[in-house]
């Protein structure tokens, strides 16, 4: 072989090797972080260096609180990894506030703060944890990386540890994310294991929140949740945050506030942080700011809802496996049960030698064979007498006897040892002995022995009762934390602020919000698109920017929303082609960006005469000027748009004339020939629909308005917005505003201290303000109140210790006055329940005529009065057997 070969065979050959150590270093790398850092055991739910925090800290237990500066140092025994990683994770175990107890400052979840240096902060086990975590007896050992040292290789936890702290870790190629979950609703699952019940569980987080746990997964892979921070609305222009969501700091909330605020996004004056013991941050609104879609927009653009994917990776065998967290619970379950029979099995071993001992002890003394070994002159003869004198009373396996036998029956051999400690009972302790009390001794060892093998043969009531235990001894004050809620779907183009102006330069045919000098348009927001209609009959559709251009001669532009299946466009236009005119309506809800579209027959030539943009569907009539040169008889009339049906964008349209036409102007608007718009209030979120869910509020037509009267005792009246939000369960009735119908109002007056009823119609203007029809006083309580055409309710009050209840038909009882006046009289006792009375049903026909509003009882009452009762009428009952006081 020549030497250039000799050298590439060589070359190739290092390569191999190096090859092949660099991949068997890598695995044993990863094999190393993933085992021994990143991932928890499904075994007692720890980490190493959890584990041998744990361990150190009960080697060093004895009641008192501990330096963590100390613990840390006992823990370097253990975890070769320095005492900036051990800090690190005994403060997450302190936070969790669950095995360990803490003293000093450890930080707080809620704000991000850092705790206190390890010299100035304490800790100890605590009770749960020495309760749950340790027994030497059920551990197995192994020796710590120096060989100096005995550590466990896993706790012998008894309880889901691993479910209950949650955990999260990134190791080479996978990565673990475990939800925390609620300690009380944990063990209520375990014992629906052992009951071979279904059960289901969620996260449940100490930062509080709402949580939506539609798309859970159980936990497993793939799966998702969304957690939201708990917001309310202290008045118009202020905002609350109450709770966090899970993995969001006070500071890191704020920050994408105020990121969202720069961006435009939403619309803000200032963010207050308060956060003492209770966590408060205020978001303050500018005025005229709708606090209700700025709460939906700080769900949709900050941290005030964040989506988790978790990943349930554990250890099972030394191997990393991907299981959800209920066969996680599962396995957690039955391997306590696991440990509770090892206990078992080793209590009862040391029950049995403890009764071998005590009967060997008692016939040693009572039949005196101590003083048979008196004449012996070795020890190997003492060991031989004592053999053969306790033979003479107990019967052993080796020596069972006849069935004759009388002999003591023992669960094993006499051994030497055996014989060895009875030669060690001292003089005193013989001359001493009690029969009675051995007796009771050997009683009572029995008896525990006998309790032992009952719990062994009924392991799993057993179990059971173990878990029953644990809740009752620590599930006070571990109640959920976090609501389980379904999280409504924002739509960030109905949510986004209008931080932007849209500006049209018709002539040359540009749009945009840099504009600024030419025509305004509207308010709009940075992600919206625009519509264009040109006076050549082509409409296009454009992202919004800077400076756009779309053709000349624009004759429309506006916002554009995909789907709107509301806003009809009607159009009259001449056709380059045969030169007739026609008219059409159509909608435009889909479309593809920045593509031109023929709304008549695609000819070049088309010229719109004339064009107009309906929200809600509306045909008007126009007035149509032909040429005065054309060969027609009529050379002006009126064209009716409501007589044309609505079709495709790319329809021709029916023929108006074909004379050529002068002008085209309106004569009057029309009503909206979609019919009136049906909407419902979701009960859960708020929010008003057409999806038929929740509470119907009426069919509302152009112009309708919303009447909304509230529990405080006040009422507003909105326009139909379908981005608006209500807090319902604030709300009293909501529907069609009618001004002729009254409101009517069963309530109690806090400073003349009765109960009273009034009639009102509205007689204020203003839409979207608050209006109280009650006084101020902060005694006085809304009981009941509706727009419902002439409501009948059943009313109880207590007076002389005795339930009663009375009918109050409202149009009887008092007239329509002024909205101000306090109403009438009705009785000097505060109401109990209301509950209205029922009319017959009404047909489905009249019911689609009459514009219903939603009526929601301020009682927790649910039920319906069947019987007949005149107005006035007062029925008795004994207060025991009423209802519950509900006001």
């Amino acid at each position: 072989m020549s030497k250039g070969k000799s050298i590439k065979v060589n070359i190739e050959s290092n390569n191999s090797v190096l090859s092949s150590m660099y991949r068997e270093y890598f695995l044993d790398y990863a094999s190393y972080v993933i085992l021994e850092r990143a991932v928890p055991a499904i075994t007692d739910g720890l980490k190493p260096v959890q584990r041998r925090i744990l361990h150190a800290m009960k080697e060093m237990d004895d009641g008192r609180f501990h330096k963590v500066a100390n613990i840390i140092g006992q823990t370097m025994q253990y975890h070769p990894h320095g005492d900036a990683a051990i800090g690190d994770a005994l403060v997450h175990l302190g936070q969790k506030n669950l095995l360990i107890e803490t003293q000093g400052n450890w930080g707080d979840l809620r704000t991000g703060d850092s705790a206190a240096a390890p010299r100035y902060i304490e800790a100890r086990l605590s009770k749960f944890a020495l309760d749950v975590a340790f027994n030497p007896q059920t551990t197995d050992w192994q020796l710590s990386y120096d060989g100096r040292k005995q550590e466990p290789i896993h706790l012998p936890m008894k309880f889901p540890l691993l479910l209950a702290q949650g955990v999260e870790g990134i190791a080479v190629g996978l990565s673990t994310k475990i939800l925390p979950h609620n300690f009380n609703e944990l063990i209520e699952a375990s014992i629906k294991v052992l009951q071979e019940k279904r059960f289901k569980l969620y996260p449940d987080f100490e930062t509080g929140g709402l949580i939506d746990v539609s798309e859970y997964n159980a936990g497993a892979r793939g799966g998702r949740v969304k957690v939201r921070a708990r917001m309310e609305q202290v008045d118009k222009k202020t905002i609350a945050v109450r709770d966090l969501p899970y993995g969001v700091t006070t500071t890191s909330l704020i920050d994408s506030i105020l990121k969202a605020n720069d961006k435009g996004k939403i619309k803000i004056k200032q963010v207050t942080d308060n956060t003492a013991q209770e966590l408060e941050i205020l978001i303050h609104l500018g005025s005229g700011v709708s606090p209700e879609i700025t709460m939906d927009a700080l769900y949709a653009f900050t941290n005030c809802e964040v989506s988790i994917s978790p990943n349930a990776c554990v250890i099972v065998d030394e191997k990393p496996e991907f299981l959800s967290v209920e066969e996680i619970l599962r396995r957690s379950t039955y391997k306590t049960r696991d440990y509770l029979k090892w206990e078992l099995e080793i209590k009862r071993g040391e029950l049995e030698e403890k009764w071998h001992n005590a009967s060997l002890e008692k016939i040693f003394i009572e039949n005196r064979i101590y003083r048979e070994i008196e004449e012996c002159e070795s020890f190997e003869e003492v060991i031989e007498v004592i053999d053969e004198g306790l033979r003479r009373f107990v019967a052993t396996p080796s020596d069972p006897g006849g069935k004759s036998d009388k002999r003591l029956k023992l669960k094993r051999d006499i051994t030497e040892e055996d014989i060895v400690r009875l030669t060690e009972i001292r003089i005193k302790r013989i001359s001493k002995f009690n029969k009675f009390k051995h007796d009771e001794l050997i009683a009572k060892t029995i008896e525990e022995l006998d309790e032992v093998n009952h719990h062994l043969a009924h392991l799993t009531d057993f179990t059971i009762a173990y878990f029953e235990n644990l809740l009752k001894k620590y599930g006070e004050g571990r109640e959920r934390k976090t609501e389980i809620a379904e999280f409504d779907t924002i739509k960030v183009k109905q949510v986004v602020a209008t931080n932007a102006k849209l500006y049209v330069d018709r002539k040359n045919g540009f749009i945009g919000t840099g504009l600024k000098k030419e025509e305004f348009v509207c308010d709009c927001s940075d992600i919206d698109d625009i519509i264009i209609f040109r006076r050549d009959g082509v409409m296009s559709v454009h992202r919004i920017d800077d400076k756009v251009f779309v053709g000349k001669n624009i004759i429309h532009v506006d916002v554009w929303k995909k789907g709107d299946e509301r806003t009809t466009y009607n159009m009259m236009y001449v056709s380059g082609k045969d030169g007739r005119t026609r008219a059409k309506r159509f909608h435009v809800k889909s479309i593809t960006r920045e593509k031109e579209y023929s709304l008549g027959k695609g000819d070049k030539n088309n010229k719109v005469h004339y064009f107009t943009a309906n929200p809600n569907g509306e045909a008007e009539v126009v007035k149509v000027q032909l040429s005065p040169n054309c060969k027609a008889k009529k050379k002006v009339f009126d064209f009716d748009f409501g007589e044309l049906a609505i079709k495709g964008r790319g329809a021709a349209g029916n023929i108006v004339t074909k004379y050529p036409v002068r002008k085209v102007t309106q004569l009057e608007v029309g009503k909206s020939t979609l019919g009136a718009l049906k909407l419902w209030m979701d009960e859960a979120s708020g929010r008003i629909n057409t999806m038929e869910r929740g509470n119907f509020l009426g069919a509302f037509d152009t112009g309708d308005q919303i009447l909304v009267i509230y529990s405080d005792g006040s009422y507003e009246v909105n326009d139909v917005d379908m981005n608006a939000k209500y807090e319902a369960g604030k709300v009293v009735w909501i529907g069609k505003f009618d001004p002729d119908q009254p409101i009517s109002a069963l309530y109690y007056d806090g400073e003349k201290g009765y109960t009273l009823v009034k009639r009102f119609e509205i007689e204020t203007s203003t839409l979207d303000q608050k209006f109280d029809f009650l006084t101020d006083h902060r005694s006085t309580k809304l009981y009941y109140a509706t727009a419902d055409e002439r409501p009948v309710v059943e009313y109880s009050y207590k007076a002389k210790n005795k339930k009663q209840v009375g009918i109050l038909d409202f149009a009887d009882f008092i007239d329509v006055k002024g909205w101000k006046a306090l109403g009438n009289k009705l009785m000097d006792y505060k109401v109990l329940s209301v509950n209205p009375v029922h009319k017959e049903k009404e047909t489905s026909d009249k019911k689609e005529k009459k514009d219903a509003g939603s009526s929601k009882k301020v009682s927790k009452s649910e039920g319906k009065s069947d019987k007949k009762v005149n107005p006035g009428d007062v029925i008795d009952f004994d207060i025991d057997n009423g209802q519950t006081e509900l006001f």
